[in-house]
């Protein structure tokens, strides 16, 4: 693999420095602050100090290289929110390895294409999962598997793998490497615009990158608490919390998943001052009492002020941003008054253009496509891991990553959401590719096409729907047809991707070059 170093003479702002450094620096600087709390749902909440969690790491690592896990090689973390998730995580990028942290809602062929496509070596997973990973990641050479499920306990008594503690070793045999910042560190499979995830390869020096922007974006510091139960295996946890947390030394606070019923208690026995939300969670919270007494300061979600959550009484930015830019690309202001709905304005780290289809700039209240400027490796993703054509197809001719979402300009500089790009939708939280849905239904007898368009839901913000016209012959059962579908859908996709409804229709709306016209399905949607 080779990610291209600064040319010779140039400082980069992470020169000699790597995640363990910074884990190294505040065991040392915060020995005995909390760093992790871990929250589960069923047991106390136990707390993590940053000098405890570091010589967990260390003996975590160590062990990983008695199993036979080298530097440059990838394992597998397959794991809900739990401390586990965060030593192996670390664990892995100290001695050298790449984490490839993997979405837990995964089916079987997505876990399949994950484990080969990035050639892992082992497997850290849960109870739940790890008849899945054994089942499915053949490559792997060992398995190993938590004594719970994200804190609860297991209903699978005795899972394939060895026990996740049979993996520690004596934390003085730590491993200590060459500090190389833009050395791999880890990657995340993320939905694009074709059907397989993209592999979005990060340096340490991305990392670091998050963990120091996203806590200036979000003016975090040593004093705060950052409450956090969206996905560890997706950025925003990940970077925007956990990372972030790490650079000011302050102390992050783990659930399991987000819960609405145990939010507000969590938030109040651990005096949270933070935390980073979708607005399925903010409608959620919305139902529940709104304790006074509680001592969050911001709150960071997709819009800023969101007049529906004027209740909560917090400042609210919006934000936004993508596994590929490793922090916020545009950004809400923390001490200034923002335009509501809005996402914020361009981010000083980044070179931000807003164009139209042919690449000209868009005028003040238009709607364009978003294009980001950064450093590769540094402030954008390295690479898309053994996938060169899409690397180089994701930058236009002036070194722009074509991000693929269409914004609006605003008055001042802030800049609005306008939508996704064509085929993507957000389900709750989740990207999903509409040709992944499609390619899976497309080949399920009795189908002759399929055309994949976003619902608006309350809860969700989106929904797939799949539009379907019938092969010849079976116009007369669609029953069975769709119940054909649906079992096609459930076991090749992740339970967020299968649709929620089908629709048979005789013909499609068409555009040119006889494309189906998706703009006039999502009208028949109503």
């Amino acid at each position: 693999m080779s990610i291209s170093q600064p040319a010779p003479g140039v400082v980069g702002p992470f020169a000699g420095l790597d995640v363990p450094w910074l884990l190294r620096m505040r065991s040392e600087s915060r020995r005995n602050h909390p760093f992790l709390i871990w929250a589960p749902f069923e047991a106390p909440a136990r707390s993590w100090s940053y000098g405890e969690f570091h010589e967990r790491v260390g003996r975590l690592s160590a062990g990983l290289v008695k199993r036979g896990v080298k530097p440059g090689e990838y394992v597998l973390i397959h794991l809900d929110n739990c401390i586990e998730a965060m030593l192996s995580w670390f664990a892995c990028v100290e001695l050298g390895a790449i984490a490839v942290t993997t979405n837990t809602r995964s089916a079987p062929a997505e876990i399949e294409y994950f484990a080969s496509h990035c050639g892992a070596v082992a497997a850290i997973t849960q109870p739940a999962y790890a008849e899945l990973i054994s089942a499915n990641c053949r490559g792997l050479r060992w398995i190993a598997v938590t004594s719970h499920d994200a804190g609860s306990a297991p209903s699978i008594s005795a899972p394939r793998g060895d026990s996740f503690d049979s993996l520690f070793a004596d934390s003085a045999d730590r491993p200590r490497r060459a500090t190389d910042p833009m050395a791999p560190c880890s990657v995340q499979y993320t939905s694009g615009t074709t059907s397989r995830p993209k592999a979005v390869l990060w340096t340490h020096a991305n990392a670091l990158w998050g963990g120091k922007i996203n806590a200036a974006h979000e003016d975090l510091h040593a004093t705060d608490v950052h409450q956090t139960y969206l996905p560890l295996f997706h950025t925003n946890a990940l970077a925007y919390s956990m990372l972030a947390t790490l650079w000011v030394g302050g102390s992050c606070v783990i659930q399991p998943r987000f819960s609405a019923s145990r939010f507000w208690g969590v938030a109040l026995e651990h005096n949270c001052t933070w935390t980073s939300t979708i607005p399925f969670c903010m409608k959620a919270l919305l139902e529940q009492d709104i304790p006074k007494n509680h001592k969050f300061r911001l709150w960071g979600t997709a819009v800023n002020d969101p007049p529906p959550f004027a209740a909560f009484g917090i400042k609210t930015i919006g934000w936004w941003g993508m596994t590929e830019t490793i922090t916020h690309g545009i950004i809400g202001e923390v001490d200034q008054p923002n335009t509501p709905m809005s996402i914020g304005r361009a981010a000083p780290e980044y070179s931000i253009r807003v164009t139209d289809d042919d690449g000209k700039p868009t005028q003040l209240g238009d709607t364009g496509n978003l294009l980001i400027k950064g450093i590769p490796g540094l402030s954008l993703f390295a690479e898309y891991l053994h996938n060169e054509k899409a690397t180089t197809e994701s930058f236009d001719e002036h070194g722009y990553f074509i991000t693929g979402d269409r914004v609006t300009l605003l008055d001042d500089g802030f800049i609005k959401f306008g939508d996704r790009a064509k085929d993507m939708l957000k389900v709750g939280g989740e990207n999903v590719a509409a040709s992944e849905i499609e390619q899976v239904i497309a080949v399920v007898p009795g189908v002759r096409e399929a055309a994949v368009v976003a619902k608006k839901h309350p809860m969700l913000d989106e929904v797939p729907v799949v539009f379907i016209i019938p092969a010849a012959g079976v116009a007369d059962a669609p029953g069975d047809l769709h119940d054909t579908v649906m079992a096609a859908c459930r076991k090749s996709l992740a339970d967020f991707k299968v649709p929620r409804e089908i629709r048979f229709v005789d013909e499609m709306p068409r555009s040119t070059l006889e494309k189906v016209a998706k703009a006039e399905l999502r009208k028949m949607l109503g």
